[in-house]
């Protein structure tokens, strides 16, 4: 009779953990960011880091809020809304302490939102599909042109956005 318990105590262990799963482990469920590069307007082939960047994302409140503050890089990589079907950033370059020497320019990217489910662990992301751009127009645009070289941001591995100044 103790070799049947032991039998039993041994198969129901055995069932037991053949129904646990593997613990799921989120690597690849990142929302993906919008990439930007800049380059130099008259030779569009170079890179153009813009002096003293800063860029701010529209809130709700309808105030702007920081997302890259005084940095002089080529390459940007800045995150869309997924609330709604644009985003717009006031991208401003000379933006030191100095708020009278920025010039400032006013971008809106539109856009359609497609959910992905990715795995149980990490959900769904949201991809972007027919991106578009909008540059506010005013007497001294330091953005000369825009140019959207993948209108779908569904990875952060190559850049989206051509920004020539």
């Amino acid at each position: 009779m103790s070799t049947l318990k032991y039998i039993l105590a041994l198969a129901v262990m055995v069932f037991a953990f053949n129904s646990c799963e593997k613990d799921d482990i989120c690597v690849d469920g990142d929302t993906p960011l919008l990439v930007i590069r800049f380059y130099d307007a008259t030779i569009t082939t170079d890179l153009k880091a813009p002096s003293n960047l800063q860029v701010k994302g529209l809130l709700d409140t309808g105030e702007y809020g920081d997302i890259i503050t005084n940095t002089s890089t080529d390459s940007i990589q800045i995150p869309l809304r997924i609330d709604g079907l644009s985003t717009t950033y006031n991208l401003s370059i000379n933006a030191t302490t100095d708020a009278e020497n920025a010039n400032e320019d006013v971008l809106v990217f539109d856009y359609a939102t497609k959910e992905v489910f990715i795995s149980r662990a990490c959900g769904y992301v949201v991809n972007y599909e027919e991106l578009s751009d909008e540059l506010t127009t005013d007497t001294d645009n330091w953005i000369k042109n825009i140019e959207i070289t993948n209108t779908t941001v569904e990875d952060q591995t190559t850049a989206h956005v051509k920004i020539f100044h």
